[in-house]
């Protein structure tokens, strides 16, 4: 049966488990910390004692808040062992149905040899899970010595940051041997490079030939990939390539002729 949610009954109608459905509807079906406060940090107090700052996260649509720092235990470890701890938040499902959460420490085995993480609760509640945990953090030991920390969640950035990172940003770089310009358009780390421009001016089979136009800060290519704009004239007889570095510098091969119209067109991944 049909029933509206946010809206007056005239009773208490709304529950947990529709909110939680709310949630996991529209942040998925994933567990998240949310880029708010000290994102659960971790510090190492001491050989036993770790402390989680403050914090939300929404684990199977159940939003969790940790408003104050709370320090946890961690099981001494052994000489000549190693474990594997895990820091997880922990949700429960009790006797009529009361609901709770909590930071658990789950300990490892100790082992001589590569130790492996211990087993945690995966069932989710919206599948009727009565326990269920989200790992935090990987807390590893040698001997009696706590290694460092490793964090285990993502962080869900805001709608603000997906709205900026899907809005068009536009620039532009100077077509060399031309007066004209190639239009850049940046979505993200996506970037477009589109031009129907006149040359000026003639290149003849040209190598890897340095020119001095660049481009600029913000659309120029990550450092493990290279911006390759391909240009053909009108009359098919022109071709050429510009090759693009992080720093901006560019590269032209190929040939072009003066009063040509050329077609540009590129695309790449930003820094």
């Amino acid at each position: 049966m049909v029933e509206l949610v946010t809206g007056h009954a005239n009773k208490a109608h709304a529950t947990a488990e529709q909110a939680a459905g709310l949630n996991a509807g529209i942040l998925g079906l994933d567990d998240y910390v949310l880029d708010v406060h000290d994102k659960f940090e971790i510090t190492v107090v001491s050989a036993n004692k770790v402390t989680i700052g403050t914090g939300e996260l929404v684990m199977q649509g159940r939003h969790v808040s940790q408003g104050t720092p709370e320090d946890l235990i961690v099981t001494n470890g052994s000489q000549g062992q190693k474990r594997n701890d895990l820091i997880v938040c922990r949700y429960a499902r009790g006797s009529q149905n009361i609901e709770s959460a909590k930071l658990v420490v789950v300990r490892g085995t100790p082992t001589t040899g590569t130790p492996t993480d211990p087993a945690v609760n995966t069932t989710s509640p919206l599948d009727g899970g009565t326990t269920y945990d989200m790992p935090l953090y990987r807390i590893p030991l040698d001997g009696i010595t706590i290694g460092t920390p490793v964090a285990l969640f993502n962080v869900l950035k805001p709608m603000s940051d997906v709205w900026d990172s899907l809005t068009p940003v536009t620039g532009q770089v100077k077509m060399p041997y031309s007066d004209r310009h190639i239009t850049l358009v940046r979505v993200g780390r996506i970037v477009t490079a589109c031009a129907y421009i006149t040359l000026t001016s003639n290149f003849t089979q040209v190598s890897n030939v340095s020119v001095n136009e660049t481009i600029p800060e913000g659309f120029r290519p990550s450092g493990d990939s290279r911006a390759v704009m391909r240009g053909t004239d009108n009359s098919g007889a022109g071709s050429f390539y510009l090759y693009g570095t992080p720093a901006g510098k560019m590269v032209l091969n190929g040939t072009g002729y003066t009063g040509r119209f050329v077609g540009i067109s590129g695309c790449w991944i930003t820094a």
